[in-house]
């Protein structure tokens, strides 16, 4: 069988915070000489890539997602020369780096804006995208994923400019090819920095529909309607990531990986199939919008394990001739465990049988910092504690809108961004280990017990676990590449697939709940073997398969 090998796909990434994973110089924010005293700890764990979070020059009112300065490093950082050495010690250690691509927007302090808002008749003006008002009112309906409306009023001009996200993340016009340049321009030049490649920020919206018309759907709290249908994957979308790969990188042996909203598997599949046509994976997020309603991801949906299962493996079947990043977590969602798992007596070893789960579908693996700790969902009480600027607008919506304190602290425990973005919890010293200052956001509470020092003194935790885990796949070709087949369907407790790949058959299963289950299998024959479990030491193959509670196992089948 022809794999079409890269070593993308063999290799497990892991995405790098920077705000939260180390503070060297006790200011209380992570920086990039942090991470580097810190490239042991990935070293020891076996990850082939790093995806590092935005450190460019950046006000932050989106925490580092609203770039001033592409070609600079934010000073709380560190420095251009802290970000080289960063990456002669990952390259020294065999590790690559992603750099986050964001150029759906910019921030409004970048000078392109800055300029652009100046006048009409500016030079910069139409790198952004502006419209007049519509009857003394934003120009139309559209909803923003921060803010009520996407539109922000630009007195100078008299007119509003697109923001899908905060106010202060103008969106670019990707119609002008002298923005298209610009973006071109500055890929090439972190490539020759010596960057591997590029986790490509919303790259599904850089088109809007011709003529920016009223969206259709639900109306949300403040009257407005999130425009899916006018942002995601519009022509000539395709043509942009084209001509995109063709002027930057379809000569390099690096890897793409686009985040995309609300994206098919028609549309993932054109992004991907080919060689660098456009670009080389995507993140589908049909999981994680699963527990969210049309209003949006606040107004939680119950779900069970068959349509999680139903929506992974749709886009397993689906990107036959692409490629995925596979994710539990990231710095948009909440923790894993907190969301798809249990976080009570069951924590760890659930955090376990979801490595197992994920690591084995078809795609590259992506390990948020601090998954291979077991980490969960913080217990904020109070509305001072939140940082991140969806949170904080989502909060003034509530109370303006009266939607009560209870929606908006379930909705806060279950979905917001801070979740993720507690500092890494490196021991039990005082703020964990991470600074020596007041931490920007508050550490998840439970850090005296959950942190890398303790990790590493249970040869049975969930650290250890991955480090087997990844180390598994270095060996077999079968867990990226071998195809994978759904059993059980319609099982509301297990989730459990085949692979198969030259011969190799593997079992794959995980109990998705607090019972010991049985479930007849003919693939359990005589001869089949135990590869991993996080709870079992040996297998009785005897036709049933047998799983503790939240047990995941690896099994290699006899023919």
């Amino acid at each position: 069988m022809e794999l079409n090998r890269h070593w993308w796909k063999e290799c497990v990434f892991y995405q790098i915070y920077p705000r939260s994973f180390q503070d060297s110089n006790g200011d209380g924010m992570g920086d990039l000489r942090g991470i580097i005293n810190r490239v042991d700890h990935l070293v020891e764990l076996g990850i082939g890539a790093i995806w590092l979070g935005p450190v460019f020059k950046s006000p932050n009112d989106d925490m580092g997602y609203d770039i001033a300065d592409y070609r600079d490093i934010m000073e709380q950082f560190g420095t251009m020369a802290d970000w080289e050495e960063l990456r002669d010690k990952l390259h020294a250690n065999g590790i690559k780096i992603l750099v986050d691509l964001v150029v759906n927007h910019t921030s409004d302090e970048h000078p392109w804006f800055v300029e652009a808002r100046k006048s009409r008749d500016n030079a910069y003006h139409d790198y952004y995208i502006w419209r007049p008002g519509r009857d003394g009112r934003e120009p139309n309906n559209w909803a923003s994923f921060f803010t009520p409306s996407a539109w922000e009023y630009n007195e100078a001009t008299d007119e509003y400019y697109l923001h899908l996200f905060s106010k202060k993340q103008p969106d670019l016009n990707w119609h002008n090819p002298a923005v298209r340049e610009e973006v071109y321009d500055l890929m090439s030049w972190w490539l020759d920095k010596g960057a591997d490649g590029f986790r490509m920020d919303v790259i599904n919206l850089l088109c809007k529909t011709d003529g920016l018309p009223d969206a259709s759907g639900p109306v949300d709290m403040n009257g407005y309607v999130f425009p899916t249908e006018h942002m995601c994957d519009r022509p000539p979308i395709h043509e942009y990531l084209q001509e995109m790969a063709k002027r930057v990188y379809a000569d390099k042996d690096i890897f793409t990986v686009g985040e995309c909203i609300a994206l098919t598997t028609e549309e993932g599949c054109r992004y991907t199939a080919g060689k660098k046509h456009e670009i080389d994976a995507v993140f589908s997020f049909a999981h994680i919008d699963m527990d969210g309603q049309p209003l949006g991801k606040w107004y939680y949906r119950p779900w069970k394990l068959p349509e999680l299962k139903s929506r992974l493996f749709e886009w397993q079947h689906a990107l036959k001739d692409g490629w995925l990043g596979l994710f539990w977590s990231n710095q948009d969602q909440p923790r894993a465990l907190s969301r798809f798992g249990t976080t009570g007596k069951y924590r760890f070893r659930c955090a376990k049988m979801l490595g197992i789960i994920l690591h084995n579908l078809r795609g590259t693996p992506f390990v948020y910092q601090g998954e291979e700790l077991g980490m969960v969902n913080v217990p904020w009480t109070s509305t001072d504690q939140l940082r991140d600027v969806e949170s904080l607008n989502f909060v003034a919506n509530c109370r303006r809108t009266g939607a009560g304190d209870e929606f908006m602290w379930d909705a806060v425990h279950r979905k917001a961004r801070d979740n993720a973005r507690t500092p890494m919890p490196w021991d039990d010293s005082p703020n964990g280990g991470f600074t020596t200052g007041e931490p920007w956001i508050m550490l998840n509470p439970d850090y005296p017990q959950v942190n890398v020092a303790a990790a590493k003194r249970d040869p049975n935790s969930v650290f250890y676990f991955y480090k087997k885990l990844i180390e598994l796949r270095k060996g077999n070709l079968i867990m990226p590449y071998g195809e994978p087949t759904l059993l059980l369907p319609e099982d509301e407790q297990v989730f459990a697939y085949e692979k198969r790949l030259d011969g190799e058959h593997w079992l794959i299963a995980g109990n998705f709940s607090d019972e010991a289950v049985e479930r007849p299998l003919s693939c359990l024959v005589p001869g089949s073997e135990l590869i991993l479990s996080n709870v079992s030491e040996k297998l009785e193959a005897d036709g049933v398969l047998r799983l503790q509670p939240w047990e995941g196992v690896i099994i290699r089948l006899s023919e």
